[in-house]
């Protein structure tokens, strides 16, 4: 007994000696990653910001709030984690020692009498047996923690991942939505247009009848007429399909959806970056590129300690009887305990791949977590730079929306006077209303490039 104890002892003296390697983040710069040389002194970023307290839009936050609750990507995540949950259980199960039960009932009919028991079994016998089985592993080399390790980070690799599809699905439809705004107001801007055009048309078909304009003058007014009509139904296809990928959002049956006006958007926070180091905390893809690091890091330890030998104690008891009578009897009571050293010797190559492919493995998530961070850097310094682009665009667009419309009013006094062709006239228009599209067009670049910096800090799922 006494040796017995020492050999179940001595796994955990032992254990203090030859645990696994500990995981330490790597090390990573991060000073430079956003391009600019405007770097934020704060620890403070607007993505730590609820989409509720960043977007002012009452339809918009309650569509937000339909598709993370009904998005089939989200539930699509919501499934992974679930089985993740189930491998963190059988992780923390590892510690605990293994029970199994058996019974069995067997006849001989016959035994070799050259064989082991041939001298004392001549006849035909029956045995029954009824036992249960204990075993458990000394955790000397830390696999069993290892193991429970790499199945909590990918639980939590699998908790990001739903963060990130969160993240990506907040900004798929505030983006969507301000689409559809834009379009919304294209389109009021191409029927307008048409309105006035064809009112145009109908006045030079008058001049024309009364001999003071020519059929040219017709044409090309009718013509920029039909241009216009075109031009509409492209963006009324373009609106058609924005609300369908909406749908698809907020995992509804494509419809018609309530809106705002563009004019109405405004964010209500002011856009602060925060340090680069923030998105290692903030942005979901880069915790679970950490995350499988962690676990990769965790098998590779795994796969470090099957170079090493496993210590195993079991006991097993039962009951064993030769007469069915007699089976569930005091007298039929057994019981042995087994302690138990395992060293792998020659196994094929199996370990050693095992750990070098492990290994492998471990190099692959340290880079795509280095690339991940890279990738986040540049999203956040093209989208900061694409909205200041779109700020400072806008008063030149504006400028460019007022001076043409002057141009064209301009344009039809000088034609009535006699100084201007018609063809001059219908190219001020049409520079006119291609300046009030792209103005609303550089109204929807600073909503979408807002949405995108919100995105790319790593704003949408708190």
């Amino acid at each position: 007994m006494n040796k017995f104890l020492l050999v179940a002892m001595l796994p955990l003296l032992l254990q203090s000696c030859f645990v696994a390697k500990n995981y330490e983040r790597p090390e990573v710069e991060t000073e430079n990653l956003y391009r600019t040389d405007n770097l934020p002194q704060d620890s403070v970023s607007f993505a730590s910001v609820s989409y509720k307290d960043l977007f002012t839009d009452t339809y918009l936050k309650s569509y937000i709030q339909k598709g993370l609750e009904n998005n089939l990507d989200i539930r699509i995540a919501l499934q992974s984690i679930a089985a993740a949950e189930a491998y963190v259980k059988q992780g923390k199960a590892g510690y605990l020692p293994t029970l199994s039960g058996a019974a069995s009932a067997t006849r001989t009919a016959r035994t070799s009498e050259n064989g082991q028991f041939g001298s004392f079994f001549t006849q035909p016998f029956n045995q029954y047996e009824a036992s249960g089985t204990v075993s458990w592993e000394a955790d000397i080399w830390g696999k069993i923690r290892s193991n429970k390790r790499a199945s909590d980070a990918g639980y939590l690799q699998t908790v990001a991942a739903h963060k990130a599809v969160k993240t990506s699905l907040v900004a798929q439809i505030a983006t969507t939505y301000y689409q559809i705004l834009a379009l919304d107001k294209q389109v009021a801007v191409t029927e307008e247009t048409i309105e006035n055009r064809s009112k145009s048309l109908e006045t030079i078909t008058a001049l024309k009848d009364a001999g003071q304009a020519n059929q040219v003058g017709v044409d090309q007014t009718a013509a920029q007429l039909y241009s216009a009509q075109s031009q509409l139904l492209d963006i009324k296809n373009s609106l058609y399909q924005a609300e369908n990928t909406l749908s698809i959002l907020l995992g509804e049956q494509p419809q018609s959806y309530e809106r705002g006006s563009l004019d109405d958007q405004s964010l209500a926070n002011e856009m602060k970056l925060g340090v680069p180091a923030l998105l290692l905390r903030n942005r979901p893809d880069i915790m679970q590129a950490e995350y499988s690091l962690v676990n990769s890091f965790e098998m590779t330890n795994v796969a470090r300690s099957s170079f090493y030998p496993s210590i195993t104690l079991s006991a097993q008891g039962g009951f064993q009887s030769l007469e069915l009578d007699n089976w569930i009897d005091s007298s039929s009571l057994f019981a042995n305990l087994v302690g138990g050293l395992t060293q792998p010797i020659f196994n094929g190559r199996k370990i050693r791949t095992a750990y070098e492919v492990a290994q492998a493995q471990q190099e692959q998530s340290l880079l795509s977590f280095k690339k991940t961070l890279l990738t986040a850097g540049k999203e956040v310094s093209e989208a900061l730079y694409d909205y200041n682009i779109s700020v400072e665009k806008e008063a030149f667009v504006t400028k460019q929306v007022v001076a043409l419309k002057r141009a064209e009013t301009n344009s039809e006094e000088l034609l009535n006077s006699g100084y201007l062709t018609y063809l001059d006239l219908l190219t001020a228009r049409e520079n006119s209303l291609n300046a009030e599209l792209n103005l609303i067009n550089n109204k929807l670049s600073q909503l979408s490039a807002t949405v995108e910096l919100y995105r790319s800090l790593g704003g949408g799922w708190h």
